[in-house]
């Protein structure tokens, strides 16, 4: 295929759980032609605002924001101001098109891409969009019947897309991230100062930290670390957790557990671990199947349509992942790691699983139907 100069808006976020497969896909297009010319339309105020132009790229912001649930006066005033800040968003996205003159346009779910690819499709350019998670958004969803291609990460998507125009791409993940060996394997144990004659389990709560996995570990520390012999503990807390964390531990010292608010090196952290305890965010369950993890999921029940339990039974039922429930984590997330530790035949079993479902080239893949379409 012939990878001609484009131009490209790339439109959504949200969540990095957005934010970072859109990346992923920028920095593709531009290795498969460095000339092509790529802008990100995000939310005003929202997490793309800051991560795009962190990764070198330029982004233009949208007045729009999402439906507010939760019944409150605050909320019920937001949502009389929706329908104006839709209206204003449309009009904005249009000149933002007229001016930047794509050749297609990508959304990759989140707010800001119904209105951009709107006005785009209106204007007849080639539009495509990449559902990352099991249960469809909102946002794809409306858009599915006026694009020309839907990039999907898992099967059985037809029941929201038509299935003539769905591909099976997988997510786009972080270039560093891939399959480790045992000197990976070393150089993370030293990097995070562990010591190589132990088991070691991540714990990953995301950018901002999961109070759940958080409270699971504060309760087994505790508890006095009990069934945790010769394991030792990575553990990402978050920083919006991390103040609140580091109190703790001083007054609850363990040497066993490793804390930070932020993981400087995801790939070493994915080598050192025998088995990772995660959320099941599209973006996170992507990367452990690419590193062939065995890991433990913990869905969010704070997510619109249950989305991570979907994402995660998608693995569970391909014997892939274990998982435990959100209300269930604090009695039984550390017993259930502790115990898949120190089952080795079992957790080898879990990684050739889950390495089935890698699908190392989803950037590319999503690369090549964009060049279809122009």
């Amino acid at each position: 295929m012939e990878y001609k100069k484009l131009r490209v808006i790339i439109s959504g976020g949200g969540t990095g759980g957005h934010i970072f497969p859109a990346v992923s896909i920028a920095d593709r297009l531009r290795k498969v032609n460095p000339e092509t010319e790529i802008l990100f339309v995000g939310a005003e105020g929202k997490m793309e605002m800051e991560k795009v132009p962190a990764a070198g790229y330029e982004i233009v912001g949208l007045p729009i924001c999402g439906l507010q649930r939760k019944l409150s006066l605050k909320n019920i005033a937001a949502n009389l101001k929706l329908p104006f800040k839709i209206l204003s968003s449309i009009r904005k996205a249009g000149w933002v098109i007229d001016d930047f003159q794509p050749d297609v346009v990508i959304g990759v779910g989140g707010f800001a891409s119904a209105p951009l690819l709107w006005a785009a499709t209106r204007r007849k350019v080639p539009a495509l969009i990449q559902e990352q998670n099991g249960f469809a958004g909102l946002t794809n969803k409306i858009l599915a019947k006026r694009v020309s291609s839907i990039c999907v990460a898992y099967e059985g998507m037809e029941r929201f897309f038509p299935a003539e125009k769905i591909v099976i791409s997988g997510n786009p993940i972080r270039s560093d991230i891939h399959k480790y060996g045992p000197e990976e394997r070393l150089e993370g144990l030293k990097f995070y100062g562990l010591s190589e004659g132990c088991k070691h389990l991540f714990i990953v709560g995301g950018s901002l930290g999961s109070g759940t996995l958080n409270r699971s570990v504060m309760d087994w520390i505790e508890k006095g670390c009990p069934g945790g012999e010769n394991v030792e503990i990575l553990w990402q807390c978050g920083r919006y957790y991390k103040a609140g964390v580091d109190k703790f531990l001083e007054e609850h010292p363990c040497p066993k557990v490793r804390q930070t608010d932020f993981i400087a090196r995801m790939d070493l952290a994915y080598a050192l671990a025998d088995v990772v305890i995660s959320r099941s965010g599209a973006s996170s369950i992507s990367e452990i199947c690419v590193a062939a993890k065995a890991a433990i999921f913990v869905p969010s029940p704070n997510v619109a349509e249950d989305h991570q339990t979907h994402n995660a039974m998608a693995l569970v039922r391909k014997d892939a992942a274990l998982m435990v429930k959100d209300d269930q984590a604090r009695t039984k997330l550390l017993p259930t790691a502790f115990q898949l530790l120190g089952q080795e035949d079992r957790i080898r079993q879990i990684e050739r699983n889950v390495a089935r479902l890698a699908k190392p080239d989803a950037a590319q893949t999503i690369v090549d139907e964009v060049y279809k379409l122009v």
